[in-house]
């Protein structure tokens, strides 16, 4: 088959992207989320820099460009890590994995609101479908070892990754595909990524401080720095240069098809490594939610047809 290679990369990314909701629950237990957060991207800034200069892929952006990473940042990884970690201190791997699904839905609304584009049918119904799937994974969830209470605060955080995430998405848009006065090309998606985490890093690590200062600055166990080490090197660094060769190689709707298989690893591996409990309630959540996503996609069709 052509390009079986890449097709079985993106396999295992969302095999590590599913595997990373397990690992930052291990992690969340022991470390505290904004010093947790810090470390691990101690570890993706020096990765990305050892890939950069490998690669001599080094591309300085303009002014304009350097605006947007600085958003970019403050929200995928400076906001989004902190809700990530507090959200799996508190909920469940497999729920997490699940509630994340939301964010093509939140770009999907925050480009209606934003970038003018129509708010369709197809939408709404979207909207509707993995809403209903949410509600299901917020009162239904078969993890009642977590107290319902802090399964919804958990919930609501991840919840809100998805939509800071969601915030980022349509400035990376713009930012890769579009040339400012002031620059000479749009910038690469492992460029967007390396310079927003390293900015998003230098956000952190003030709140690393004072969070250490009022908290103290636990030693992870080898089972919590294993789980750190994962979420940095495979979660982050190589999952995504991977799903980048694979969007370049074989086009970006046939690379998201794999996003679609995230939750199941993720509920599977809560469940072998974390003795999470599985329930049917997880497959009806999935199901809906998958559904709505899908038909919110096309409405992002929808919309760049009618463009």
């Amino acid at each position: 088959m052509k390009h079986a290679a890449v097709h079985a990369k993106l396999l295992i990314v969302a095999a590590i992207w599913g595997l990373g909701w397990p690992a930052g629950r291990i992690v969340a237990a022991e470390v505290t989320p904004i010093f947790a957060a810090w470390i691990r991207y101690v570890i993706v800034a020096g990765l990305f820099l050892l890939y950069m200069n490998r690669n001599q892929d080094w591309s300085y952006p303009s002014l304009t460009q350097w605006k947007s990473i600085v958003f970019i940042a403050f929200f995928s990884t400076f906001v989004y890590q902190a809700m990530f970690m507090y959200g799996m201190k508190y909920t469940a791997a497999g729920d997490a994995s699940l509630v994340i699904t939301f964010n093509p839905l939140f770009t999907a609304v925050l480009a209606v609101i934003f970038l003018n584009q129509r708010f369709t049918w197809r939408l709404l119904l979207g909207l509707g479908l993995a809403f209903t799937g949410m509600l299901v994974i917020f009162t239904q969830s078969p993890n009642t070892d977590i107290p319902e209470i802090e399964r919804w605060i958990g919930n609501a955080f991840i919840a809100g990754a998805a939509l800071t995430w969601a915030a980022s998405s349509i400035i990376m848009k713009k930012l890769m595909s579009e040339t400012p006065a002031d620059a000479q090309e749009p910038l690469t998606p492992v460029l967007v990524t390396v310079w927003a985490s390293l900015i998003g890093l230098l956000l952190l690590t003030p709140w690393a401080g004072i969070e250490v200062l009022m908290e103290g600055a636990a030693m992870p166990s080898i089972e919590a720095w294993l789980a750190i080490g994962f979420l940095a090197i495979f979660s982050t660094v190589l999952a995504y240069v991977w799903f980048a060769d694979g969007i370049h190689l074989i086009g970006a709707s046939k690379s998201s098809f794999y996003i679609y298989l995230v939750p199941p690893f993720g509920i599977l591996g809560g469940w072998f490594i974390l003795g999470e409990q599985l329930g049917p309630t997880l497959l009806v959540a999935f199901i809906l939610i998958v559904s709505g996503v899908a038909i919110a996609q096309k409405h992002e069709d929808e919309n760049k047809q009618a463009s």
